[in-house]
């Protein structure tokens, strides 16, 4: 019945169930009935080959081969390479995806109509989903309409991680090659720029908040200051120096009450050990990646012991 539905376009999606996270930081999640998730998978593993060769290789996120960790290492390379960092982030970002650009980014590359029409009533079904978390912006030439202006990638969706990539793709494109930024890399909606001087970098973030207002997206202006690579910079969690990088304070914490809370499970027999293990293992598989060997010594062997 899918097949038939998608081969005679009379395939619609479903409602979502959106519910709300809290930890890392707080977002709506919106997920889709599983039939539409299949939809979502097949689809991505048609058109994932035809835009990966567009990608510039220092865009990690949501791409097979690779990851935080593989970002956080070319991070810490240009910041051994450079003086100068610029971090920068989108404010929004998922539910300030406008709707008219990434149909037409799609249609750019997508020559076969089927599949350019699915991605479209995909697109379509995430309008609104996410329109308590976004506040309006004005950009030059918007009249009164540019408030009805559909957009919104539903979180939790994999075509919206995929079409964040596409969407921020030209951005990419313009930092390495009309910038000419030899050290840039982006992770979702978090990208930094590395320069040996302070001009250079003053200079090119009034030019990438100029592209981005294109996209009608803008950067949280108060966090993108310069700073001597020296002092370190938030990234995916850490904070990277040079020459190391330290979990943030906050990323500990969060951590410490998910353990306790499935420790205090634990004991009371609601989850099994293997259970436990399993979330410890995946924690400490990723925290390695820094300077944490004391603490994951001090919360895992007091919290044990206790």
């Amino acid at each position: 019945m899918l097949h038939e539905a998608l081969l005679d376009q009379t395939y619609q999606p479903g409602g979502y169930m959106s519910f709300t996270v809290h930890e890392p930081k707080r977002r709506k999640i919106s997920a889709a009935p599983f039939r539409d998730r299949v939809v979502h998978h097949a689809l991505c593993n048609v058109i994932g080959p035809i835009f990966e060769g567009k990608f510039i290789d220092d865009s990690y996120a949501n791409r097979v081969g690779k990851g935080t960790h593989k970002a956080l290492d070319r991070c810490t390379y240009f910041m051994r390479r450079f003086k100068y960092v610029l971090p920068c982030d989108v404010q929004q970002f998922f539910p300030a995806i406008d709707h008219a650009i990434l149909k037409k980014t799609l249609a750019h590359t997508l020559a076969d109509n089927l599949t350019l029409t699915l991605c479209q009533k995909i697109i379509d079904s995430g309008a609104g989903v996410l329109q308590d978390e976004y506040q309006m912006r004005w950009f030059e030439s918007d009249d009164l309409f540019a408030t009805a202006r559909p957009r919104g990638l539903p979180i939790g969706n994999l075509t919206s991680q995929f079409w964040a990539n596409v969407y921020l793709n030209d951005l990419d494109q313009f930092v390495k090659h009309q910038l000419k930024c030899c050290g840039y890399l982006r992770y979702v909606d978090d990208f930094l720029l590395f320069a040996d001087d302070k001009a250079t970098l003053i200079e090119w973030r009034l030019q990438v908040i100029e592209f981005l207002a294109k996209l009608r997206l803008t950067i949280h202006e108060t966090r993108a200051q310069l700073r001597p690579v020296q002092q370190g910079i938030p990234f995916l969690g850490f904070t990277v120096y040079p020459e190391y990088r330290r979990l943030k304070q906050s990323k500990g914490l969060q951590y410490q009450r998910r353990f306790r809370r499935n420790y205090d499970l634990f004991r009371q027999g609601i989850i099994e050990r293997k259970a436990l293990d399993n979330s410890v293992r995946a924690w400490v598989g990723h925290v390695q990646h820094g300077d944490t060997w004391k603490l994951r010594a001090k919360l895992l062997g007091v919290e044990l012991s206790g």
